[in-house]
């Protein structure tokens, strides 16, 4: 923010090219919108380096745990948050043009289990159920009976997702009488405990490299964001997203992850382009201030999450974004406001928003 109260966003919007090079060409034929494009450049990226690589890991006769570690380092740092959020965008607006269709699956189900996803199942928790429920206590990666700065409550609400999440969704799906959205889901899952069932007998090493790791490390990146985005939540209006939610400008994740910090923004309008978040934060600032939303500049959801547990609220105040330049918040409003939204919902409260 400017010193006289502007913003100024650094974050990436669709700027048009005057003329595309020979890839993007081939590229634009089959997406339906231009703006993709880097979705299909980080899917080449992804599969020249990660099939290849763990095609060697598993048929080399001899296992080399330096360049297994070497593997779960270039997926960790450059290739997994970014393919986690291109499963995000295009689970919301479909990647390809109607005919190609198809491709879509061969990034669910080969590249997606390279990347810690097991197919299906993120579309189906995403859009089947957190969406619907968004984030009050049917939801069942709500976090409203947790305390946020708790890391004794984050433990409880992770291990709950990684080993009853799919025991849970397949009841919800049942009790909302949705029975393709499970078969959907039943089936990639399945299929991704099978595979890897067989493939320890073939590698164990490699398949924990290739397959486990991964797993295992995209659920709790995907738990700690989930928590760090539905953290600062009103006691008086969780089903409001301007209050369930917060919004993350002007930091390196959101140029590396499609503008994923929007995520009030993403709540009011799911089907948004990420391109368009930016404008759309400015456009509509006002509704910002008036909803008391909580903004922060140059900070991403792990870094907030660290925060929480570590209960650094001087830290997460210095990055709080003054939305309201007439009347700004001091250091201490600040920090007893973000206080005031990591409480725990009581019992009754929880029952009423059900």
């Amino acid at each position: 923010m400017t010193p006289d109260g502007s913003l100024q966003i650094t974050d990436p919007v669709y700027v048009p090219k005057e003329r595309l090079n020979p890839l993007e060409s081939f590229l634009s034929r089959y997406i339906r919108d231009i703006r993709d494009l880097p979705f299909l450049k980080l899917s080449l990226r992804a599969f020249l380096i990660l099939v290849p690589w763990s095609l060697f890991l598993f048929l080399w006769p001899r296992f080399y745990w330096s360049l297994a570690i070497l593997y779960c380092a270039v997926l960790f740092f450059s290739i997994l948050g970014p393919y986690v959020l291109m499963l995000h965008n295009f689970s919301h607006r479909p990647l390809f043009k109607k005919n190609y269709h198809f491709l879509e699956h061969i990034l669910v189900w080969v590249l997606g289990p390279l990347c810690g996803q097991t197919p299906e199942t993120y579309y189906v928790h995403h859009l089947g159920m957190h969406h619907v429920e968004e984030n009050l206590p049917k939801d069942l990666s709500s976090t409203m009976k947790y305390r946020r700065d708790s890391f004794s409550d984050f433990t409880k609400y992770f291990l709950r997702f990684y080993f009853f999440s799919i025991v849970e969704m397949s009841r919800y799906l049942k009790r909302r009488d949705r029975p393709a959205l499970l078969k959907r889901m039943l089936w990639g899952e399945l299929s991704w405990y099978l595979a890897v069932l067989l493939l320890f007998f073939f590698n164990w090493q490699a398949t924990l490299v290739v397959f486990v790791v991964p797993l295992v490390l995209t659920r709790f990146m995907m738990m700690n964001g989930n928590w760090a985005q539905h953290a600062f939540v009103s006691q008086e209006s969780p089903d409001d997203p301007f209050q369930s939610s917060i919004t993350c400008i002007n930091s390196r994740y959101n140029r590396t992850c499609f503008n994923d910090g929007y995520h009030i923004g993403h709540h009011l309008s799911a089907s948004r382009h990420w391109t368009d978040m930016p404008d759309d934060f400015l456009k509509n600032r006002n509704e910002y201030v008036s909803h008391r939303a909580i903004v922060f500049e140059n900070l991403d959801y792990f870094q907030i999450w660290i925060y929480l547990m570590l209960k650094r609220y001087d830290r997460l105040a210095k990055h709080f974004v003054n939305l309201d330049g007439e009347n700004p918040l001091s250091t201490e409003e600040i920090i007893n406001l973000l206080k005031s939204r990591v409480q725990p919902f009581p019992t009754n409260a929880l029952a009423q928003w059900a």
